[in-house]
């Protein structure tokens, strides 16, 4: 069809419905109103109101075409005589239904539950065979993993920043600064710190000089972090009761952490640093404080020679104070490398790294104040 309106004559050359020939004597095309014979224009018949209104189809009359195509008027099934001009021309959109609240996120851990716990509990078994039947097996277990905790610090530095601190001279110095610190004390694991800052001054000097100052920096670092904080666990065996003051530091620390997890997970609303660890909360410190001062006094009256248990609450929350700042500084590293874990050796748990970052810092002060307390032998 053309794009005159509906109930328009044929035009000239049209084959009506009855395929009679062209009609003669039509009007020349265009709308019907414009016409001049649009007088003969039979008007569009009305739909009555009541059940007699002819179906599509049923109208016998010769130009049925036109009224066929015409969509306007059967596309409304409504039989109301009421005029199309009265039906709003922008009807208000019906509201959408409401849509049900998503469900809470379930909180989760973060990490597999059942692969940690099987490790710390093998980690565990170590630490105790080795600490309650010789205790010179105990210091070859802080020397592993002080080796282990060099490697993994040294080759994050290298691949996320460029920083090539010298591990040899740091794997050698470290076992050297825990065996002196076992054997010599307080006075032997300085020495031998000191040495192994010289060495790696020294070592780095067979290398081009660009990055020197860096990488001997980040070395003297590392010998600080990792070894000789860890040389005072070896020192706190020396004494008589050492294993349990080493058991002691180790049961603090893990009851801190524990605390602060169970209870940030559970009850943790406020951040506690989100900018460093935006997992911690302060309801997880106050965790950590409670527990370890709770276990801290049991350690002191149970374990400890002439320990008090008001001495114990002291000692719980220095730990907890202490672990938590040690958390916090490695997930700094951790924050400023651009990496979640230091390694991967420990499933459940990430690298040596990741768990020696609350006990490193938290050894030299059970060591001092147990020396406080309770003397040093």
């Amino acid at each position: 069809m053309n794009d005159s309106s509906w109930g328009a004559p044929p035009q000239a050359g049209y084959w009506g419905p009855s395929d009679q020939g062209p009609v003669q004597g039509a009007a020349p095309a265009g709308p019907a109103y414009d016409a001049p014979e649009a007088q003969h224009t039979r008007p569009m018949p009305i739909v009555p109101d009541g059940p007699d209104v002819p179906r599509y189809g049923d109208d016998q009359d010769d130009d049925r075409g036109a009224a066929r195509l015409s969509g306007p008027l059967f596309r409304d099934e409504n039989t109301s005589a009421q005029p199309r001009a009265a039906a709003p021309q922008n009807p208000e959109p019906m509201p959408d239904a409401p849509q049900p609240a998503p469900a809470p996120k379930k909180k989760s851990a973060g990490r597999d539950l059942g692969a940690a716990i099987g490790v710390g509990v093998g980690l565990g078994a170590v630490i105790v065979a080795s600490l309650f039947v010789v205790k010179a097996a105990f210091v070859g277990v802080i020397t592993v993993a002080v080796v282990v905790g060099l490697w993994e610090l040294t080759s994050r530095l290298e691949e996320r920043k460029g920083i090539k601190a010298p591990l040899v001279p740091l794997a050698v110095g470290g076992a050297a600064m825990v065996v002196a610190g076992y054997v010599r004390g307080a006075e032997g694991a300085w020495v031998a710190m000191a040495l192994t800052a010289l060495a790696v001054l020294v070592w780095r000097m067979t290398e081009p000089p660009e990055g020197y100052l860096k990488d001997v920096t980040a070395g003297v670092f590392a010998a600080f972090y990792v070894p000789f904080l860890a040389t005072f666990v070896a020192m706190m065996l020396t004494a008589d009761d050492g294993a349990f003051r080493v058991m002691t530091f180790l049961v603090l620390t893990v009851v801190s952490d524990t605390g602060a997890y169970a209870v940030g997970w559970r009850f943790g609303r406020h951040k506690l640093a989100p900018r460093i660890s935006p997992g911690k909360t302060r309801e997880g410190l106050l965790g950590a404080v409670s527990f370890a001062m709770v276990a801290g006094a049991l350690c002191m009256h149970f374990l400890i020679d002439d320990g008090i248990w008001w001495q114990g609450l002291l000692l719980g929350l220095a730990v907890a104070a202490s672990a938590t700042l040690g958390d916090l500084g490695e997930s700094m590293i951790k924050r400023d490398l651009g990496i979640k874990d230091m390694g991967t050796l420990l499933p459940g748990h990430g690298g040596i790294m990741d768990r020696l970052d609350s006990l490193l810092p938290t050894a030299p002060v059970v060591w001092l104040l147990l020396v406080l307390f309770v003397g040093s032998v």
